[in-house]
């Protein structure tokens, strides 16, 4: 099926997945039957977002409970920039990826009392209990699972500690076919610093989102927008990039990198309360006067609400506090939650939690259609990376999990019906005209600058002024990393860098480009929402 390479640094597949968490594995799983597949990992598997995801997977389970419940849910929570039909394809096919998982083996969280078999909870912006999750580590338990599959499957390679740098096309290289193509793309190994080129007839991006963008964020270290920037920069279109997802409850503690308190502590009663340095106000509930659904309500709506109070008080956090439900009932629903405050003097069974907003989820991404193919042939995106319409303006609680395993499946489905190929020769990478970086703090440096200019000038609220600021600050820190990476030989903290800058150069491009507040993204200069909702999509030059 494939032709031999022509060097030998180059490695052939029939489909390489860029990406391991969810969207990857799941992508990888439904097509190693028929194919050789590569699944590339810039660290290890487990280093992905997916993993760290706490709430749940959200999916119609319940004869109470319905498709239309769950569609209205989320259309409302989008904001009116939802795309209709592919919420109702990721919502129909809810169950279907949930029976999935169980078969793969995941550890959902029985009840042998419920419908289905299994504990559900509710979270914020759901109007029923929808939410299947594995305790308060279902990411963990759904990665744990699928990684021992992919180990032992015979038809996956891992390519693990590999970075993908740029995909391969075919207008690049000068290769004639009827419309352009994606051949493969370049990976660095990360131990040895060789770079290596993999050709396949399918490439599937599934990275995940941008958060490190952001000063402050829940999101790993690995989540640096690489399929984005690496679409982009290939031709592809990207969408609503300017609704970034603040999760509101980011634990603060000096000694807590990152870690996230659930929605599902807000969705069994946790109350969200100004800390004891409030003097009169000291444990009063703030939920209530900003929206009617109080702790309940929207993650954008919720993470403004704290934004606000912290700014007009000095804050440096707020409280949560769920201490009047029942010790045993904290430990068993929350053990990881519990454990983690534990180990850091707090517990949660007697005294609040102190939190603050981060940055959390990109809406958009990569534009596709409900099979995963994006606007180069060839080229699918999956999960955070992509932008479906799904979430709109601002994503409903747990449907981002249920978009990788159905659009995962999906993607797989499509690449299964293209007929097999022999895959290119493809050119080897060349560095005969680069040189070892003579000084990296360049590169501290301006990674630095970026992530607090985007904190600072394009967060939860933000200003055209701010935004100009920061497109101007973001164009000349380009300029510097695009002429470093010309000249010198490439690192993962250069790949890394260079495609932050640009997902922030979209980023902030998208945010002036709205002339209106909308669900996540939210303008002191345009305060008003618009009577249609259209979103964002920009085209490369």
């Amino acid at each position: 099926m494939v032709k031999p390479s022509q060097h030998p640094d180059q490695m052939t597949f029939d489909v390489a997945i860029v990406g391991s968490g969810l969207g990857g594995l799941s992508v990888a799983l439904h097509l190693a039957k028929t194919r050789k597949v590569a699944v590339i990992s810039k660290r290890s598997l487990l280093d992905g977002a997916s993993n760290w995801a706490q709430g749940g997977i959200a999916a119609v389970l319940d004869s109470g409970d319905s498709y239309e419940q769950h569609l209205s849910d989320t259309l409302v929570a989008g904001a009116g920039l939802c795309d209709a039909s592919a919420t109702r394809f990721i919502v129909e096919h809810g169950r279907d990826a949930i029976e999935w998982l169980i078969e793969q083996g995941v550890p959902f969280t029985k009840d042998p009392k419920a419908e289905f078999g299994y504990h559900l909870t509710r979270e914020g912006g759901h109007s029923q209990r929808r939410i299947i999750h594995a305790a308060d580590a279902t990411g963990h338990a759904v990665q744990v699972t699928l990684e021992q599959k992919v180990r032992n499957h015979p038809n996956i390679t891992l390519l693990e500690n590999h970075f993908a740098i740029d995909l391969i096309t075919s207008d690049k290289i000068g290769v004639a076919v009827s419309s352009a193509t994606c051949l493969g793309l370049y990976v660095q190994d990360v131990n040895t610093g060789k770079v290596l080129t993999i050709a396949a007839n399918q490439t599937v991006l599934a990275t995940g989102g941008a958060g490190k963008v952001y000063l402050y964020t829940t999101n790993p270290d690995t989540a640096t927008g690489d399929g984005i920037a690496m679409a982009w920069r290939a031709g592809c279109r990207v969408g609503n990039m300017e609704f970034i997802q603040f999760h509101p409850t980011c634990l603060y503690h000096p000694y807590a990198k990152s870690f996230l308190i659930s929605e599902a502590v807000r969705g069994e009663g946790g109350l969200l309360k100004l800390p004891p340095s409030e003097g009169s106000d000291a444990g009063m509930r703030f939920m209530p006067a900003h929206d009617q659904r109080a702790e309940l309500a929207p993650r954008d709506i919720v993470a403004r609400a704290i934004d606000f109070e912290m700014k007009k008080r000095g804050l440096d956090h707020v409280d949560l506090d769920i201490s009047h439900q029942p010790p045993e009932f904290l430990q068993e629903h929350f053990p990881n939650i519990y454990a983690r405050c534990m180990e850091l003097g707090i517990d949660i069974t007697k005294q609040p939690i102190p939190v603050v907003p981060a940055a959390h989820y990109t809406c958009g991404g990569i534009v596709t259609d409900l099979a995963g193919r994006t606007d180069l042939r060839g080229l699918y995106a999956v999960g955070e990376t992509a932008y479906t319409g799904l979430h709109g303006a601002n994503r409903l609680a747990s449907n981002s999990l249920l978009e990788c395993v159905v659009l995962g499946r999906a993607a797989a489905l499509d690449i299964e019906q293209q007929t097999a190929s022999t895959a290119h020769a493809l050119p080897a990478w060349d560095e005969s005209r680069v040189s070892n970086a003579d000084e990296e703090v360049v590169i501290t440096q301006n990674w630095d600058e970026l992530r607090r200019s985007m904190w600072n000038y394009v967060g939860i609220v933000r200003t055209t002024k701010r935004m100009e600021r920061a497109q101007h600050r973001i164009r000349l820190l380009k300029e510097e990393i695009d002429e470093y990476y010309a000249n010198f030989r490439i690192t993962p903290d250069l790949l890394e860098l260079r495609n932050l800058v640009e997902v922030a150069s979209l980023i902030v491009k998208s945010g002036l480009s709205r002339r209106e507040s909308r669900g996540l993204h939210f303008s002191r200069d345009f305060p008003d929402t618009l009577p249609k909702a259209l979103p964002t999509v920009l085209t490369p030059k």
